[in-house]
């Protein structure tokens, strides 16, 4: 790995846990207004041989300072090259909400651009590309915006009762809700090569059983459904069952 890219793969992904010369890597993408910390508590789950990474947006953490993406592409096109430095061992993407388009979006355009294909796409809290129920938050008056954030649930529900860190937080969600709305799935035969499974609550309000089943379009290879108990949210109190879920079919993807 050159410096440079050891400088983008820094700025862009936090070694949640590191491996040195792993057989894979793991990237996992947050959800709106999410943060690389969110998936803090997989690096104990994580298995032998695995280095685990999650992605660091911009406007949040310790990138505060940097403008949020404006658009999906203009997000994809950066996690891309700074992929580049990461790509001397099989990938595997896993995806919330937000982070499940992220995810597929980098999953397509390395496989235009560097010819090369993820191991496996995991996508969570999400409808398939063309059956998301977009609504414009990014521009709702705080309260509605609040509400609508409780709703969801998720670590940062606390953080909306002290006025201060509101001010911290809620620039970055309304960024990221605007790049969601200004955002079309790619089309036209945009599939990846890749294993798709598609994970989501039983109880979310913002997805169901046949708009996650859309994501069946995405792939030339298998696919599946798993559903788990709970909200859009779920994987906070599923997180062992869902990563030892994830980790069983990515063994039987690199065997096949």
């Amino acid at each position: 790995m050159g410096s440079q890219d050891g400088m983008e793969v820094g700025r862009w992904f936090r070694k949640v846990r590191h491996c040195p010369n792993p057989r894979m890597r793991l990237i996992c993408f947050p959800h709106a207004g999410g943060m690389a910390g969110f998936f803090h508590s997989w690096g104990r789950l994580v298995p032998p041989g695995v280095e685990l990474l999650a992605v660091r947006y911009p406007g949040r953490e310790d990138r505060f300072l940097e403008p949020c993406a404006e658009t999906m592409d203009e997000l994809v096109e950066q996690i891309v090259r700074a992929c580049s430095g990461l790509l001397d061992a099989p990938l595997a993407f896993f995806g919330h909400s937000m982070g499940a388009s992220v995810a597929y979006e980098v999953s397509l355009r390395l496989q235009q651009q560097k010819k090369f294909s993820v191991s496996a796409l995991f996508v969570s809290g999400r409808s398939g590309p063309g059956r998301e129920q977009i609504r414009p938050l990014s521009e709702a008056d705080e309260d509605q915006l609040l509400q609508e954030l409780r709703e969801l649930g998720g670590t940062d529900a606390q953080a909306f009762d002290d006025a201060e860190l509101r001010e911290l937080v809620l620039p970055a969600i309304r960024a990221d809700y605007r790049l969601i709305e200004k955002y079309a799935a790619t089309r036209g035969g945009a599939v990846v090569n890749a294993p798709v499974t598609a994970y989501y609550g039983k109880q979310d309000a913002e997805v169901d059983g046949d708009s996650v089943k859309a994501w069946a379009e995405t792939t030339h290879s298998d696919f599946c459904v798993l559903p788990f108990e709970g909200g859009h949210f779920y994987l906070l109190k599923e997180t062992r069952t869902l990563v030892e879920d994830l980790f069983s079919r990515l063994g039987r993807a690199a065997m096949g």
